[in-house]
């Protein structure tokens, strides 16, 4: 059993399961001030996709499409086709919460134009991740299989460390894109009117927000711990 506790993997492990558990109330949280902000009516009276389009427009910004999307919270940029993709609660939701998802997906698309460069290279690290990511599965599987003969020991801290130093770029770099596409979001909702102009609605738009950026902030955290912990074992067998 002391083995077991002490094996790299079972650390790993907890350290996901810890992050998980963060990430879970996190999660809750968002989708509670989602459910409260969908209930509060945009004085403006514009749907989600109305306040994406006139955004695109107000940013001079012709040649990205806004379509609605299957799911729920499933809102995202997709700079490969230009396209803001929205959930139906936000495409034709007329209240706080649509206002300030789909102005933060149009914030992407405002850095695309732009050429922002935190943006920039998150897109150039998409495929790297994605092997990574597969990768690390794998690697995990064969460290769970050898846990009684020392877990992630000989080959599989390197390979792990270089693949979770990967994800751990990946996570950092998307926090100032998220944030910054929340700023300008709320930067826009202000200027144009459309939440009230720092009134009850801009402050539930900045709210909704703000939990949406918390739960990049928790999966940042975890992707470091557990690079910390492979760099730790890396070092010490060195």
């Amino acid at each position: 059993m002391e083995s077991i506790l002490n094996s790299p993997y079972f650390v790993l492990f907890a350290i996901s399961m810890v992050f998980g558990l963060i990430g879970m109330f996190v999660s809750g949280r968002l989708k509670s001030k989602f459910a409260k902000y969908s209930a509060m009516p945009l004085s403006s009276g514009l749907s989600g996709a109305q306040v994406a389009e006139k955004m695109l427009r107000d940013h001079n910004i012709y040649d990205v499409q806004v379509q609605s999307v299957p799911g729920q919270l499933t809102d995202h940029y997709n700079p490969a086709n230009r396209t803001v993709n929205l959930s139906p609660e936000v495409f034709q939701g007329r209240s706080v919460a649509a206002a300030a998802v789909a102005a933060h997906e149009c914030g992407h698309a405002v850095q695309h134009a732009k050429s922002y460069a935190w943006l920039q290279m998150r897109s150039k690290l998409v495929p790297i991740v994605s092997v990574s990511s597969n990768l690390m599965r794998y690697v995990m599987m064969a460290a769970a299989f050898g846990l009684f003969a020392g877990g992630l020991g000989g080959i599989f801290i390197p390979i792990a460390l270089a693949l979770q130093g990967a994800l751990m770029v990946f996570a950092l770099v998307t926090l100032p894109v998220e944030f910054d596409a929340s700023n300008r979001a709320m930067i826009y909702l202000d200027q144009s009117g459309i939440a009230g102009r720092r009134g009850e609605e801009y402050e539930g738009a900045k709210d909704a927000l703000k939990w949406a950026g918390m739960t990049y902030f928790v999966a940042a955290l975890a992707s470091v711990a557990q690079f910390l912990y492979l760099l730790m074992l890396f070092m010490r067998r060195r």
